[in-house]
């Protein structure tokens, strides 16, 4: 079985997946926050990716994006549905 480029979650490590599409100003913004916040993401895009799309519908109840969901590792997951700065800081336990 062949390695997947994604990294390990462990225990109290937090994890970030935002559903985004191409043209989605509130996207990009997030996205330039994370860089600078060197926080590591995994972006799906709901405008090329169905069951993205219906995940991110099933986790929001909604369809506007940005939708990001951070995970504790533990099982718990803050959803942040637009671009929060500090809702995001927050979550990731970072200065707002």
């Amino acid at each position: 079985m062949a390695a997947l480029d994604i990294p390990a979650i462990l225990p109290g490590m937090k994890h970030v997946t935002i559903y985004t599409t191409p043209t989605c100003g509130f996207c990009a913004m997030t996205k330039k926050y994370f860089q600078e916040n060197n926080v590591t993401y995994m972006e799906k895009d709901v405008s090329k990716d169905f069951n993205a799309a219906q995940e991110m519908i099933g986790k929001s109840g909604q369809m506007g994006v940005p939708v990001i969901v951070v995970g504790d590792g533990a099982g718990e997951e803050t959803l942040i549905v637009g671009f929060n700065r500090p809702r995001l800081a927050q979550a990731l336990g970072l200065k707002g």
